[in-house]
C-alpha cells in the first residue's frame, strides 16, 4: 500500500492594507497661504453691509466676476434695504437676470430687504442666528456678511473651492458644505477663520483648479496628499 502524501496547505495571499494618504499639515500649509497670498481678499465688490449681503446671494451658481458686473446699476437704484422693499420684484429680475435663477434671487432679495426693514430698521444683524432667518440667506452667505463687513468670525465660508481643496489636502472628505465647515473650524485658529477660504479660493483659482491641477508649479507639491487628483 502506497503511504497517503501529506497535503501541502497553500497560504492564502493577504491583500495588502491601502494606506491612507496623509494629509497635509495644516497649519503649515496657512502659514504658506499667508506667504504667497498676502493680498486675498473678499473678491465681491460692496461698500457696505447690505451690498455684500446682496451679491453673495446673487453669487450663488454665478461667479464673482459676473455678480461685479451686474450690482452698479442695481445699488445705484435699490442700493438699500428700504429702496430693495418697495421695488418692483420686475425691475429687480431685469436688472439680476445674467446671474442666473434670477427669479428666486429677486424673490429673496426682496423679502429679505423687507424682513431688514419690519425687524431691524433697515441695519444688518450682527448675528448668525437672526441673518440665516433671512430669505434667500443660509449659512455660507451669514458668515461672508459677518467675516468681511463686520470682522466677525462665524464660521470658515465653504464654497466649491474651499469644498475641492480641504478634500484634496485630506482635510475633510465629502461636499457637504454644513459638515465640511464643523470639521474644518476645530482645526483651523478662529483668528484665521475669515481669511482662510479667501487663501483657498485664491489658490484654487491660480494653481489648483478644479480640472487640471498645476501640482508640478504648487509649492504644496510635497505635502499634499492630492487625494482625487
Amino acid at each position: 500500500m502506497t503511504a497517503n502524501k501529506p497535503v501541502k496547505k497553500v497560504a492564502k495571499k493577504v491583500p495588502a492594507k491601502k494606506v491612507k494618504p496623509k494629509p497635509a499639515p495644516l497649519l503649515e500649509t496657512l502659514a504658506l497661504f499667508k506667504k504667497y497670498y498676502p493680498d486675498a481678499h473678499c473678491a465681491l465688490d460692496f461698500t457696505n453691509p447690505y451690498e455684500l449681503l446682496v451679491a453673495t446671494v446673487l453669487s450663488a451658481q454665478c461667479t464673482d466676476e459676473r455678480v461685479n458686473k451686474v450690482t452698479p446699476a442695481l445699488f445705484k437704484k435699490y442700493g438699500t434695504p428700504q429702496k430693495m422693499a418697495k421695488a418692483p420684484i420686475e425691475d429687480i429680475e431685469e436688472l439680476i437676470r445674467s446671474t442666473g435663477f434670477f427669479k428666486n434671487k429677486a424673490k429673496s432679495l426682496k423679502t429679505a430687504a423687507i424682513d431688514l426693514v419690519e425687524k431691524y430698521e433697515g441695519e444688518i444683524p450682527q448675528e448668525l442666528g437672526p441673518l440665516v432667518e433671512l430669505p434667500g440667506v443660509g449659512r455660507k452667505t451669514a458668515n461672508v456678511v459677518l467675516g468681511n463687513a463686520f470682522g466677525i468670525a462665524s464660521g470658515i465660508v465653504v464654497d466649491t473651492h474651499v469644498t475641492r481643496l480641504s478634500n484634496r489636502l485630506g482635510w475633510v472628505r465629502g461636499e457637504n458644505a454644513v459638515v465640511i465647515e464643523r470639521e474644518l473650524n476645530p482645526q483651523v485658529p478662529q483668528e484665521d477663520w475669515v481669511m482662510f477660504s479667501h487663501y483657498l479660493i485664491s489658490h484654487g483659482r491660480a494653481v489648483c483648479k478644479a480640472r487640471k491641477p498645476a501640482c508640478s508649479h504648487c509649492f504644496l507639491e510635497e505635502t499634499c496628499p492630492k487625494i482625487g487628483v
